[in-house]
């Protein structure tokens, strides 16, 4: 059996391409350091919190941060979860989310008029005149599925569930979204230690 020169290089070619993959990957779903940090909460009144359960029901003016990870809204059910993460229900007007994403100086940023959040899951959940943005890339919808570990998102147009039945707002049953054009030489020129794993839709998940 012969080898040619080409067919070396084609397979050390591949090798290393996969190698890369692999990197990537391992880099992309590198664990957060958010959830070794305290959670820490305020509000203008505190309906029950519970230093043995884990559990707070806050209203006005909340603020819950934990690392680089900060929710503001007007009413909030939080929990502290076994692994130290966090886990809310969010109502305000609107619930703002912001966590920096990993191996990036960007962050994600979510508002809606309710939120659901699982750290555990590493999931939020935008409902009502949602919005989810990712440096200048946005989507718009009243429903957002966003999966922080994945850097995933689904979108679906549903009418706003906190107007009265029959006033559906129409632009709320569309997605609409902006990804703004990458400069022309496709990287910055500034390096970058580890490039972020770029926002992109999944299509494995079932609507709820």
């Amino acid at each position: 059996m012969r080898f040619s020169t080409f067919s070396l290089f084609q397979s050390g070619l591949r090798f290393f391409l996969l190698l890369g993959c692999l990197f990537a990957a391992l880099s992309a779903h590198a664990e957060r350091d958010d959830r070794n940090k305290p959670i820490q909460f305020s509000a203008d009144k505190s309906e029950a919190v519970n230093y043995e359960t884990k559990v707070a029901t806050l209203s006005g003016n909340v603020v819950i941060t934990q690392g680089t990870m900060t929710i503001h809204a007007d009413h909030v059910i939080l929990r502290q979860n076994p692994d130290n993460t966090l886990s809310a229900t969010a109502h305000g007007k609107p619930v703002s989310f912001r966590q920096k994403r990993d191996n990036s100086d960007e962050y994600a940023e979510g508002y809606a008029l309710r939120a659901e959040y699982d750290g555990q899951k590493e999931v939020l959940e935008l409902f009502d005149q949602a919005l989810l943005k990712q440096g200048s890339d946005e989507i718009r919808s009243n429903y957002i599925y966003y999966n922080s570990g994945t850097e995933t998102f689904r979108a679906e147009g549903r009418p706003d569930s906190t107007l009265p039945q029959g006033n559906a707002s129409s632009s709320g049953e569309r997605v609409h979204g902006t990804f703004q054009p990458k400069s022309k030489d496709g990287e910055n020129r500034l390096p970058s230690p580890k490039p972020a794993v770029p926002l992109k839709p999944d299509t494995t998940l079932e609507p709820r």
